[in-house]
């Protein structure tokens, strides 16, 4: 029986994982949440959507005959994260989680950490600030509450509808990012404090090395509890752990 993999995908991580499983002829199906108009292309056959929570998911896995899944999506999506965890113990299928270790804090960083969106929303609070908000289209909604300050927001896709702030400025790009580069996006806006979730890994780090050469303050919201699963932390370590787990199930 040949290995077939399913990959959680929407990370340059996962990405990544997928070209080295082209690369090595494994069979694979790579999953995207549809959060994205144009995603990055992908060396893998491609998905796009939801599964329905852990029942879906698991049911997807006994129907497609999936012998292993890895999860690469962001440190962030704690549901998908979750219902993998859950349908890949009710159908008995390997599970992998390949992620990020978060940033940590070192001298010369100004952080203020949160426990969640709420936190960053309420440690806004006060006079106006020109923030850049770096959390991600969906959560933007949440900040609207404090409408007293600048943000700068940088999306992967143009806003489908009118933005709830005031005052805003829209950057549509897509990461990698440099540390020239945000230095003088901070510096041309005049940001004074940058919110950011901790997403760990390079390709958003450089704002975040930005924020500490211009002594700028940081609100850092803390990745959210996922159940307990094994993980790596490389794509040579999947391919390692693929190795050893279709050894031990006779694939």
């Amino acid at each position: 029986m040949d290995a077939n993999l399913l990959v959680l995908g929407g990370t340059t991580e996962a990405s990544q994982l997928c070209r080295a499983l082209a690369r090595a002829g494994v069979r694979g199906t790579v999953s995207l949440a549809g959060r994205v108009a144009t995603p990055v292309p992908q060396a893998l056959p491609l998905r796009i959507g939801g599964f329905g929570g852990s029942a879906g998911l698991a049911k997807y896995l006994r129907a497609e005959g999936i012998t292993h899944v890895v999860d690469a999506t962001h440190p962030f999506a704690a549901r998908m994260s979750a219902n993998a965890v859950a349908a890949c113990g009710q159908s008995g299928v390997p599970l992998l989680a390949l992620t990020r270790a978060p940033w940590q804090q070192i001298a010369g960083d100004h952080w203020t950490r949160v426990a969640d969106i709420a936190g960053a929303v309420a440690a806004l609070g006060g006079v106006p600030r020109r923030v850049m908000l770096a959390v991600g289209r969906l959560h933007l909604p949440d900040f609207a509450v404090e409408a007293q300050h600048f943000y700068l927001l940088r999306l992967v896709d143009p806003p489908a509808e009118p933005l709830a702030f005031p005052d805003h400025h829209v950057i549509v790009e897509r990461g990698p990012f440099t540390l020239e580069g945000d230095m003088a996006l901070m510096r041309q806006h005049g940001i004074d404090l940058v919110v950011s979730k901790n997403s760990g890994g390079t390709g958003a780090f450089a704002k975040i090395v930005a924020a500490r050469r211009l002594g700028l303050p940081v609100i850092m919201i803390d990745r959210p509890h996922i159940p307990a699963r094994r993980e790596a932390h490389g794509v040579d370590e999947v391919l390692r752990w693929l190795g050893h787990a279709t050894a031990d199930l006779g694939v």
